[in-house]
């Protein structure tokens, strides 16, 4: 369970990070696309995880909903903002 745990700890906080990279290199195209993908890979892993907690019996299917859940709308919001980038480095 420990390394399950600290595998799900990881990836979930690379989203964030990942993004607050994202947003720094926004004046870069290319790299401000890297830095949401990888943001949107790590939150995609950490669904995995999520999946696995469920089906090894450490959590219960109302909080891998919920989860899976937030995860589903953050992947969905990178994946606007990789697709439209303009929208977010037209300023710079």
């Amino acid at each position: 369970m420990y390394s399950m745990t600290d595998q799900m700890r990881r990836s979930s906080r690379s989203v964030c990070t990942n993004i607050g990279e994202a947003w720094r290199r926004r004046r870069y195209k290319a790299a401000f696309i890297a830095k949401l993908n990888d943001s949107e890979t790590e939150a995609t892993e950490t669904q995995v995880w999520l999946e696995l907690a469920l089906r090894s019996g450490y959590i219960s299917k109302e909080f891998n909903d919920e989860m899976f859940n937030e995860y589903e709308s953050i992947v969905a919001q990178l994946v606007v903002m990789i697709n439209q980038p303009e929208k977010w480095i037209k300023d710079l």
